[in-house]
This record gives C-alpha cells, structure tokens and sequence, in this order.
C-alpha cells in the first residue's frame, strides 16, 4: 500500500436501493472539495473490476442525482470474483478471478476501494482485504436491514415507507369489501420490513422468518376479529416467512452462486389456506421491486450522505477493513467481520414483537 491516498475507487454492488447515488455523491465531493483526491467509479460492481469498467468521476458527474433511485455507477449481485461463472464446453462452471480484479486495482493506480452494498458486498470486500490486503472500507445497503454492526441500513427507510403507503391503501378496499387482504413483502432470512411496514400500517397478522407459523392460529386470529365484528383483517407476510416445520415457498431455481433459490409465492400460499378454513375472501398483493424503486426518503438521503462522508474520512486516515455504521446517533465503524458475519435478524421474544402482540397482532404463534 502507498503511503499517501491519492486515487480512492468506489462500487455499488448487491440489489439496488435509494440512496445509492447520495453515498456516490458524498464520497465524490468529499473526496475532491476535502482531500484533493481523485475518485474513480467502478462499473455494475465488481464486475467492473473484472471486466476493466473502471473510469474516473467528477462533481459534474454527480450533479443532481441526490433524489435519484438506483444507482449511476450501475450494480450486480451475481459477479462474485471469487466464484465467477464461465462457460466451459457451454456448461457453467466457477472459477476464482480475483487476481483479475488486483490487476485491475493497480492499473488504475486505486489506492482504496469504498464498496456500498449488503452482506454479500461485504464479504467480498473483507476477503480482498485478509487475503490481498486491499485497503477497504464499507457502506451498509440493503433494503432488508439485515446487516451486522449497525442499528440501521440507508435503503430500509424508502422500502418501509413504500409498503406502509401499500398497506394504508390496501386498508381501504379490505374493510369496504370485508375480505381479508395478503401483503407481500420482501424479507429473505429477516423480517424487519414486514415487522415495522406491519405494525406502523395496522397489520392484523405479520409473518417474518424469524417465528415459524402454524396457519390455523393465522385462522383463528382473523376469526376472533370476526367475532368482534371487524369483517376484514390485514396480513403483511415476509418472502422468507415459513410454516412451522416447512420450508421457504421457492419461484425458482437459477445457476448463481452467490444466490441460487429465488423466493416467491409465500403470499399466494398463505392467501388460499386463509380463505380454506375461514371462507372469507382473501386477496393477494406482492409488492416485490417496488419496495426497491424510486427517490430516496430524505432519512434514507441524510443517512446515505453522513455514510459516503464518514467512509472517505476513514480512508484519509487509514482505517481499512472497517465500514461505517450508526449507533443511536452516531456514525462510527466496525470491522467489516462483525458487519458481514453476523447478519441483523428479528428477535421472537424482542421489544418490536412483544409490544405489537400486546396491541393484539397475531404471528400465527
């Protein structure tokens, strides 16, 4: 590593979210009103690095795109370095390119890399930095807030308020039709868009992956609200919400390494049993990308900014293998180990879970 930080890169990579172009923006201006460093954008993730997409940016570049969705650097979560698939006799097959992206590093004399992304990007980025020493530093992203070592993800924010938004007007059409209406929302392995999109909407029923759910007590908690004459009932359900005993509900099957089950269908499932054994009609709304799409909310702009800040103030000081975080108030940083080995999960007997069950929210327990 050089002594002196001249040429800082930066890549989005995992799923889209808002809020990616505000960190972009921050570490641009940062890095050049600040520092006087020169800041090089990387193509669709580290796919960029492989494939050589790699050209510098300027404020220029990054005028205006604070409100924007998605990301300008453009993002990928299937170009994994170190399981990268080719083509062999057309069979895929998957193979270890890293050095491809060191060659990459050091042509574009990049003297650190900011990565903006979820688990997946971080773990990349702390392999690249134990096995290569890569100086690194990390920005946590991902809409399903699932992320170690730190109380919050920019991203969750716009997702949440989006199915909030669904969830108030699918109240609306429930209670005028007396139908029971099914809300999914994304959530692989956690369920904190579902628990809070839930509770803040009046969700009457909410499963996440984290409890396990028999449908007959999902039943018999739209049959109690019956009998107290409310003849509709909201029920917000994570992709990843299984059955006591059963298994995540999989869409499909695809050749990715990095992601190979696409889930799907949980909200279908759910819906049918619920009008089985309470004959009450019941309607289904997957919410799916929308949650991903569109302009930032401005915590999601204020936080994404103090991210994208506070990452090129680590790089200046040469404090790698880190990513920043919040606590309370507080932007601080972890190791990128603590944020991409202990993913963020709900807990059953926690705060969020026992207070919505005192306001009389089921969780088909």
């Amino acid at each position: 590593m050089k002594n002196k930080i001249k040429r800082i890169g930066v890549l989005t990579a995992g799923g889209d979210c808002p809020g990616l172009n505000a960190v972009i923006r921050a570490v641009v201006k940062t890095a050049i009103n600040e520092h006087g460093l020169e800041v090089m954008g990387i193509r669709d993730g580290f796919g960029g690095l492989i494939n050589k997409k790699v050209s510098q940016i300027t404020e220029k570049d990054v005028s205006g795109i604070l409100p924007r969705g998605g990301t300008i650097l453009g993002t990928s979560n299937r170009d994994n370095p170190f399981k990268y698939k080719i083509l062999k006799d057309g069979k895929p097959e998957f193979i270890d390119v890293s050095e491809q992206v060191i060659k990459t590093i050091e042509y574009n004399d990049i003297d650190a890399i900011i990565t903006i992304g979820g688990d997946g990007t971080q773990t990349m980025s702390l392999e690249f930095y134990e096995r290569y020493g890569i100086p690194m530093v990390g920005v946590p992203k991902t809409i399903d807030n699932d992320l170690g070592g730190t109380d919050v993800t920019f991203g969750f924010d716009s997702a949440l308020q989006v199915a909030t938004f669904s969830i108030d007007k699918l109240h609306s059409t429930a209670e005028s039709h007396h139908r029971v209406m099914v809300i999914e929302v994304m959530g692989r392995d956690a369920g904190w868009i579902a628990l809070h999109s839930g509770i803040a909407g009046g969700g009457d029923v909410i499963l996440i992956p984290e409890i396990p759910y028999k449908i007959e007590n999902v039943a018999k908690s739209i049959e109690k609200r019956v009998k107290k004459g409310k003849r509709f009932s909201l029920v917000v359900v994570s992709e990843g919400a299984k059955a006591e005993g059963g298994e995540v509900v999989v869409k499909k099957i695809v050749d990715d390494p990095s992601m190979p089950i696409r889930l799907g269908g949980v909200g279908n499932k759910v819906g049918d049993e619920i009008e089985d054994l309470t004959g009450m009609e019941t309607r289904v709304t997957v919410l799916g990308h929308l949650q991903r799409g569109g302009s930032p909310s401005p915590f999601d702009r204020l936080l994404a900014t103090r991210f994208g800040y506070h990452a090129v103030e680590l790089v200046v000081k040469g404090k790698f293998g880190k990513m920043v975080a919040v606590r309370g108030n507080d932007i601080i940083d972890v190791s990128l180990a603590e944020a991409a080995r202990n993913p963020k999960r709900v807990k059953p007997d926690g705060d969020m879970v026992k207070m919505a069950v005192a306001l009389g929210t089921g969780f088909g327990m």
